[in-house]
């Protein structure tokens, strides 16, 4: 069997190619909801704290509530959470597409809004990356998680375009609603679902401390973790400063923002394309050692763009290599972690890949209003640079016990 179609086998299962087809549709919806939300905040504050401010009450709940959220993955049905949480996805998106074209919307409703979507994610994030072994199976769970990170940067691609167009053509109104009515394909296609009965884990450790203890214990767990968290604490000022590069650096309004955002996913989907075509985890830490490497170079190339396309092509590489070593080391968790711990040590991945971005965006957005958006980019980069230098400096010093073959 060649190793497309080992990637592809994992569409086989009808659960799968359920929540593929209804979180593609919403997956759009999302990216143009996040560039017109963004867009919104700026033409009301012309602000880059109140950008940084957003960032922040968006993921802090991720990083406050993410071990409750792993734990209840742990102890409860994860499909009946998807569904829970995706409802209120619908109900966020459908109340700020009503306060906007309304002309109720005020900065107090965006954030308050954002807040709600971080407490619903807490609980989606690590139930969902949970819930892939239960639409497949063990041995295609790498191709789902990698398919499903090809789906969402695919999205991350056409969203941005898609939102930039409408947000100059219609308004940031249009693109909540658009969002909400994508949530209805996704709750259809888990209804849909006919899931296996299975017994949630009443043992592996009394709660939420065990599931830290038994991730700090397994260096491979540790590590991707870690430089996870690094790599997006890192990627908080380009998602931040976005507008203030394509409109008060180039003059290039939503439209240049967009194009932006859409080379970062574009990149994205090159970066973890290659990935889904691989049957087994071998050799994913080299993956997410070079991709750390090359993300600090590209985030560099940003921070310093002479040019408008300049630091278009720079954000391709940016999400290029963020992306793969993102897909790296969730699939190197996710193959080598127990099942009892599964939803426990994915909310550690949830608060890593999410819940660090408060930090990021507090820092990034108080350091460009005293500092300018180009320093604190180009600090990001030092600090992702070092922390993908000590990643490979640790995980060349891990003996085979400790780490699957590479």
């Amino acid at each position: 069997m060649s190793e497309r179609s080992l990637a592809l086998r994992a569409l086989s299962h009808p659960n799968f190619r359920l929540f593929m087809s209804g979180f593609a549709v919403s997956l759009i919806g999302t990216w143009i909801q996040s560039i017109a939300q963004s867009w919104l905040l700026y033409r009301l504050t012309k602000s880059e704290f109140y950008l940084g401010v957003a960032t922040f009450c968006a993921h802090t709940p991720v990083l406050i509530l993410s071990p409750l959220a792993g734990l209840a993955a742990d102890r409860f049905p994860r499909h009946r959470i998807v569904l829970i949480t995706q409802s209120l996805f619908l109900f966020q998106a459908a109340t700020l597409a009503w306060l906007t074209l309304t002309e109720r919307v005020t900065p107090a409703h965006v954030l308050t809004l954002a807040a709600l979507l971080g407490c619903a994610n807490a609980f989606d994030i690590p139930a969902r990356q949970s819930l892939m072994i239960l639409l497949t199976s063990k041995e295609d769970l790498l191709g789902a998680i990698s398919l499903n990170s090809v789906a969402f940067n695919t999205a991350r691609t056409l969203g941005p375009t898609i939102g930039g167009v409408f947000v100059a053509q219609f308004g940031e109104g249009l693109c909540f609603a658009v969002n909400a009515v994508s949530f209805l394909f996704v709750l259809y296609s888990l209804l849909r679902m006919r899931m296996p009965r299975t017994e949630p884990s009443k043992h592996a450790g009394s709660g939420i401390l065990a599931g830290v203890r038994y991730a700090w214990s397994r260096p491979a767990i540790r590590n991707s973790l870690l430089l996870c968290g690094m790599m997006t604490l890192t990627n908080a000022p380009p998602l931040v400063l976005g507008p203030f590069v394509a409109d008060g650096l180039f003059q290039r309004g939503s439209t240049g923002l967009g194009y932006m955002m859409a080379a970062f996913g574009a990149g994205a989907t090159l970066g973890v394309v290659r990935i889904a075509t691989q049957s087994s985890s071998d050799g994913m830490r080299g993956v997410a050692g070079r991709a750390a490497v090359l993300y600090a170079l590209s985030l560099a190339a940003f921070a310093v763009a002479p040019t408008f396309w300049f630091a278009v092509a720079a954000s391709a590489g940016a999400g290029y290599s963020f992306f793969r070593q993102n897909a790296a080391n969730n699939a190197l968790i996710q193959s080598v972690l127990d099942e009892p711990y599964r939803g426990r040590v994915m909310s550690l991945y949830t608060m890593m890949a999410v819940g660090v971005l408060p930090i990021g965006g507090l820092l990034s957005g108080s350091g460009a209003a005293t500092y300018g958006p180009r320093a604190v980019l180009g600090g990001a980069a030092i600090l992702a640079g070092a922390a993908a230098a000590a990643f490979l400096h640790y995980t060349r010093s891990m003996g085979p016990s400790e780490c699957p073959a590479s």
